[in-house]
């Protein structure tokens, strides 16, 4: 009886540290800036660790005689490797941060999130 509640404390102080570490994380996360660029620079996209991107820098000489198709083709590429620095940037904090934590089913978690390696 006694060994039940001992492993029910254990799980409580685990569920405090889990969520101390995500709310850590989750500010971490948001303070994280990531660049892509793309057309030589001329495009430039700013996202955070938490993927939402936050700023776009247009060259102004694309938008003189604008080619929509080529410009739309630019920004998606800048925003896409913007994202995907976040997204490594993500799975880097978060395996930094949960280290020492045993957590049943968390490389698998992240790895489905697209986030673990």
């Amino acid at each position: 009886m006694f060994k039940g509640l001992s492993q029910i404390a254990g799980l409580m102080k685990n569920a405090r540290d889990i969520q101390a570490r995500a709310a850590e994380m989750k500010d971490k996360l948001a303070s994280i800036r990531v660049e892509g660029a793309s057309g030589g620079g001329m495009i430039t996209v700013v996202a955070t660790g938490d993927q939402k991107i936050i700023s776009c820098r247009i060259e102004p000489s694309l938008l003189v005689s604008p080619d929509a198709e080529v410009l739309e083709d630019l920004i998606v590429a800048a925003c896409n490797q913007a994202l995907d620095k976040a997204k490594a940037a993500a799975a880097e904090q978060m395996q930094s941060l949960a280290g020492g934590l045993d957590i049943p089913g968390l490389d698998e978690t992240m790895k489905n999130l697209g986030l673990g390696s």
